[in-house]
């Protein structure tokens, strides 16, 4: 078999937002298929084998077929590469666990070329699964050895690098089950949930709720302490010292055994439990003054250690810790023994993904100081059947929460609001997390700010915990979605004067609008931006403003097919005409057919609570009302081009003696002054057609601004900037 040519990618686009594909964030690629158009996947021997053995769980993709296996029915019966490529793609994605189910390829008018698209979450990641899967792909088809455990472990290498972490992550899922958009804000965690004026911020489990004099007690304990036991939350004894002799004297005062550990250190490093010897102590001492500005020694609580999550005064989550032991065979070294006993429990691991930590023996002071105090060193070969403990704490994942006593509950609520923080992991420990701390003489050793929540969603042991939810419930009320309004106005004809018009009639309704058209960037009636232009950068710029509680958004069909749009869903869509295709060659647009797939994007994505507000004199456009999910508002010059909508009861603007005419049903109200606006913007050298100011009008009354006040809107809108 000759080696067949590469397929060409021609060019890679990531649609950030809704497009003609989906309402996700997509990439779409341009591929040339070159020779390729003539070997579909069964005139290449042995192709469909090869790359079902690299890729066994292709098996599942159901394809068109709608049934498992699908996908390689459709191989069997010949299938174009594009489309095998697209598959692939999305498996590899599945393999490195950023779960992918949606991918289209479809040809163009140029022979050979074909766009794919596939769901992108982070176009990084896409990007190299993309890489990843052109390169298995022609491994395939030309019978070369590939790696696929390699290539995924690099896909799932820029997961971990460019991806948000677990925590924030479901986070920002159950946000998406709320219906609750989020923008991310920087590489990192930190999160956008809903938009403009509504939005609430997260980065990972800190909120913009949480307190920095909060978060600046919690990192100091012997504060925390005294806060705590002053309101009688039980804490173990204990206080600051300078040195190891120190700590010894402090220990022996307490009363043994001890503990010792840094006053701001956190995930347990530099503790030291359970001392009953001065140079243990002394040791512990200098191992926990590694990790922090102070050491604190205190009382020693016997019992397990729990890690319970508070959410907005509620504990909505608790783990306990589990001691890590092995087990001597009089062959191996503790070094050894650990890892073949614990870090190669697969729950281990040195990503966020794992619910334990892999255990480092050689460079963890604690651990060594155990050891030591055994009789053992890291290269000790320990007696066959002896028990070596290897790490106290540290290990919490073993989920607990409907064992947790309502006292219990009750006290690290307590802690978490007398720190100040509105999410808080407590840490306590107690032999019995099912009875009162006065029972158990159990004490809350640490209260932390940012907790981490994979010991809540991925527990070693019992069931996950719904933290994320937890969070967004605190963040928003039952019935808030931390959307503002948006209109959206797609076409060519006069959109940014429909635009600017909107905007200026929601500004006298006493709404803080932002503004993104062709004509700038605007807030409120202040142009900010000349260069921004009707832009998805511009649009995304309002939508993270604190200060607008209302959006208007010029967009185009070029910029759609660019970018994609700026938000998910819009409480108004504007669709205003069918023009502009010979523009869009570039993108192979050039039909009405096609123009319409791009177009309905803006009527898609309307809310149920909201409108389509749509040209009733093109065909095309009208036809778009099936599509919403909210009302449909129709506008005209002609009222019989409005008229069966009106029959049904629906709300209809329509142009009579120069005023527009607001109908729903057989009622009319009038609405503005055409030919006023239409005068005044003449004499500014302006032009402004009535279709233009009937979809003004229309986009106002879907807003459900009323018709007093469009009329005297539009009566004192200046079509001439001032700037």
């Amino acid at each position: 078999m000759s080696k067949k040519q590469d397929i060409q990618l021609l060019r890679i686009s990531y649609l950030r937002g809704p497009n003609m594909w989906t309402y996700r964030p997509v990439l779409e690629v341009w591929l040339d298929l070159g020779e390729l158009e003539d070997f579909p996947s069964h005139k290449i021997e042995g192709f469909n084998t090869r790359l079902t053995t690299a890729l066994p769980a292709l098996v599942e993709h159901q394809c068109g077929v709608g049934e498992r296996g699908g996908f390689l029915q459709r191989m069997e019966e010949g299938t174009w590469m594009g489309h095998v490529l697209e598959h692939v793609v999305i498996e590899l994605l599945n393999l490195a666990g950023m779960p992918t189910g949606f991918g289209q390829t479809r040809s163009t008018s140029k022979h050979g070329v074909y766009r794919m698209v596939f769901r992108a979450r982070d176009e990084q990641v896409a990007r190299q699964a993309l890489a990843e899967g052109h390169a298995l792909l022609m491994a395939a088809i030309n019978a070369e050895a590939f790696d696929v455990e390699a290539a995924v472990g690099r896909v799932r290498e820029k997961l971990d690098d460019c991806y948000l972490g677990p925590s924030t992550a479901a986070i920002v899922a159950a946000a998406t089950d709320r219906r609750i958009p989020h923008i991310r804000l920087n590489d990192g965690n930190l999160v956008q949930l809903g938009h403009g004026a509504r939005q609430r911020r997260i980065w990972t489990a800190e909120t913009d709720m949480t307190s920095a004099i909060a978060e600046g007690i919690a990192s100091d304990k012997d504060l925390t302490k005294s806060l705590l036991k002053a309101v009688g939350v039980p804490v173990p004894e204990g206080v600051v010292v300078k040195s190891g002799e120190a700590a010894w004297e402090a220990a022996q005062e307490m009363g043994l055994p001890a503990v010792v550990k840094p006053s701001d250190g956190n995930h347990g490093r530099g503790v030291t439990l359970d001392l009953n010897k001065r140079e243990d102590v002394l040791a512990a001492f200098e191992v926990a003054d590694r990790h922090g500005s102070e050491v604190l020694v205190e009382r020693y609580i016997p019992g397990n250690e729990h890690r319970l999550l508070v959410v907005g005064g509620q504990m909505v989550a608790a783990a306990r810790g589990e001691v890590a032991w092995v087990v001597g065979d009089g062959k191996l070294t503790v070094l050894e023994l650990v890892e073949a006993q614990i870090n190669s429990d697969p729950r281990r691991g040195l990503t966020e993904d794992h619910p334990l930590n892999r255990l480092n023996i050689a460079d963890d002071g604690v651990i060594l100081l155990d050891l030591e105090r055994q009789g053992l060193s890291v290269n000790a070969v320990p007696e066959a059947g002896r028990r070596v403990l290897i790490q106290r704490n540290g290990n919490v994942s073993i989920d607990c929460t409907e064992e947790v006593h309502p006292e219990v509950a009750h006290a690290v609520s307590l802690a978490a609001r007398t720190i100040g923080l509105d999410i808080a992991g407590v840490d306590l420990v107690t032999e019995d997390i099912g009875k009162p701390l006065s029972e158990t003489g159990g004490a809350v050793v640490e209260v932390n700010a940012g907790p981490g929540l994979l010991m809540h969603l991925k527990p070693a042991g019992g069931a996950p915990q719904p933290v994320g939810q937890a969070i967004i419930d605190h963040l928003f009320a039952e019935d808030e979605t931390g959307r503002i309004p948006i209109v959206g106005v797609a076409g060519s004809r006069g959109t940014h004067t429909i635009a600017r018009i909107v905007a200026w009639l929601l500004h006298l309704n006493g709404r803080h609008v932002g503004l993104a058209s062709r004509d700038g960037l605007f807030l409120g009636n202040r142009r900010v931006d000349r260069r921004s232009g009707a832009s998805w950068e511009a649009a995304h710029r309002l939508l993270m403003n604190r200060g607008c509680d209302a959006v208007v958004v010029e967009n185009s069909a070029e910029s759609i097919l660019r970018d994609g749009l700026a938000y998910d869903r819009a409480l108004v869509g504007v669709v205003t005409d069918m023009d502009g295709i010979e523009g869009l060659a570039e993108h192979d647009v050039r039909t009405d057919e096609q123009l319409y797939k791009v177009l309905r994007t803006q009527v898609d994505v309307v809310l149920p609570d909201g409108a389509a507000v749509l040209n009733a004199e093109i065909p095309f456009v009208a036809e778009m009302a099936e599509l919403s999910d909210g009302e449909v508002l129709l506008y005209a010059r002609d009222s019989a081009a409005v008229q069966a909508h009106r029959e049904q009861g629906g709300r209809a603007v329509f142009l009579q003696g120069g005023m527009a005419m607001l109908a729903q049903g057989q009622g009319e109200t009038t609405g503005a002054n055409v030919d006023s606006l239409q005068r005044r913007f003449a004499a500014a050298g302006l032009e402004c057609d009535a279709l233009t100011a009937l979809a003004a009008v229309a986009s106002a009354w879907a807003m459900n601004i009323p018709a007093e006040l469009i009329s005297a809107g539009l009566d004192t809108f200046v079509p001439e900037f001032k700037s």
